[in-house]
């Protein structure tokens, strides 16, 4: 791009990241300025927002790389999350200076392939590395496509999952016949019994925690796992359609709200509330990411265990989720020799992908996922499936990662875990939220 068409074209983009953020699993600190030129300081230029055991894990990954390739340079800079790294991202790639590979979550894929600002995945020859779909895990591949091109490649499928205490769960009689997992549970009722068993346990003060003040991303992965078992995506269109099922709300809603109204699970809690009780033995269940796994081993004496959601509304499990993915920014003065570079690089870390799965996140490469490296990982190897039932943010310009969707619609999601607002009013309220967001000019035209 060039000229006054590229600047303009740049303005309304960055006002469209400008709403949308990131993970909390990706926090980073503070990076450099946001503009300026990305001298060739090394062969292959990498971006991306890791630190903490996720950026301890990369830097390993990344190393492996330099030992087994040792006549290629990499240079990795770590950006601040959110905001700061898709806007700098975008500036990059727009005025020609891009990273030769960057990360992104997939829910925001969308938007950076219509704006014009990734190269399909082909054109960097990484089918003739043996990077192709046959290899991937099927969903994960899929949110890497748009409009029938690759734009990515997946490293890996985080989900929102079901954590339990192990201790609590014997005692409750929620373990197989083994006593190593928890028994199969099946549609609502299963569920809630579980939750009642957890809390009448001995020693439990309820049956299940979740983070919910000030919390909105959290409360709306947990709305949409529940709700996605019943209907499909609350936007279409390409993000300009409210196609909410009010009967899907409502059952929704009057599940979460029977899991708060009886006592069985709080519905006012913050993130380190949640934390303090299932730490300390006085939850059964937690709601979370996958993420958190880190965080809860280094607790002294708490035995827990993760697996996928199980059924609640609908016939089939629903796997709330995003991805990481690597991409290669647009720059047609990249050379056959960084591309090729980029390729090597982006193949060495999905061979390296069982170091990243340690902090919690599934292999969205096949060969890890179904390596010994990975499945001698445990709770890792527990919640797999849910990477095959991953169901991801609508598919809009203003959807994904920490957007400011999840936190508005997030917002009214809490309201009614609460019990603020009822399975009505919440109908109401969401359409009010979808449509600010459906009726507003995209910074890009979306097919």
């Amino acid at each position: 791009m060039s000229g006054a068409m590229a600047r303009r074209r740049l303005l309304a983009l960055g006002g469209g990241l400008a709403l949308t953020g990131a993970l909390a699993a990706c926090s980073s600190p503070l990076a450099s300025g946001l503009t300026g030129s990305q001298p060739n300081t090394a062969d292959v230029i990498f971006w991306n927002l890791f630190t903490g055991g996720d950026g301890a894990n990369m830097v390993l990954m990344e190393d492996r790389f330099r030992k087994t390739h040792p006549g290629t340079s990499v240079e990795a800079t770590v950006l601040a999350w959110g905001n700061p790294y898709y806007t700098k991202l975008a500036l990059a790639t727009a005025s020609g200076t891009p990273p030769d590979v960057g990360i992104v979550h997939l829910s925001r894929l969308p938007l950076l392939a219509a704006s014009d600002l990734l190269d399909p995945v082909e054109r960097a020859g990484l089918g003739e590395l043996g990077i192709t779909e046959d290899k991937f895990t099927p969903a994960a591949w899929r949110k890497a496509t748009v409009d029938g091109t690759v734009y990515a490649v997946p490293l890996d499928t985080h989900p929102f999952v079901l954590y339990y205490n192990v201790d609590l769960a014997r005692r409750a009689g929620l373990l197989d016949a083994a006593g190593d997992g928890l028994v199969p549970l099946k549609g609502k009722e299963d569920f809630l019994a579980a939750v009642k068993a957890m809390k009448t346990a001995g020693g439990a003060q309820y049956g299940a925690v979740m983070s919910v003040i000030a919390d909105p991303s959290t409360a709306w992965r947990y709305f949409s796992m529940i709700y996605s078992g019943l209907a499909g995506p609350v936007v279409t269109d390409s993000g300009t359609r409210i196609d909410l099922d009010t009967e899907a709300v409502r059952e929704t809603v009057a599940f979460m709200q029977s899991l708060t109204a009886d006592g069985l699970m709080p519905g006012e809690l913050n993130g380190s509330g949640a934390n303090a009780l299932f730490s300390t033995g006085k939850a059964g269940f937690l709601f979370d990411g996958e993420w958190q796994i880190p965080a809860y081993r280094q607790v002294k004496g708490l035995r827990f265990d993760v697996v996928p959601f199980p059924a609640l509304l609908g016939p089939k499990p629903v796997a709330y989720a995003d991805s990481h993915a690597l991409v290669l920014p647009r720059n047609g003065r990249r050379s056959p020799t960084r591309t090729r570079d980029a390729a090597q690089f982006i193949r060495s870390l999905l061979d390296n992908s069982a170091v990243w799965a340690e902090g919690g996140h599934i292999p969205a490469w096949l060969p890890t996922q179904r390596s010994k490296a990975f499945l001698d990982q445990s709770p890792q190897r527990n919640y797999v499936q849910a990477a095959f039932d991953a169901r991801y943010d609508p598919e809009a310009w203003y959807t994904g990662a920490g957007s400011d969707f999840q936190s508005v619609v997030g917002g009214t999601v809490i309201e009614a875990i609460a019990g603020r607002l009822s399975p009505k009013d919440a109908v109401a309220g969401l359409r009010s939220d979808l449509k600010r967001f459906t009726t507003a000019r995209p910074p890009v035209t979306m097919k």
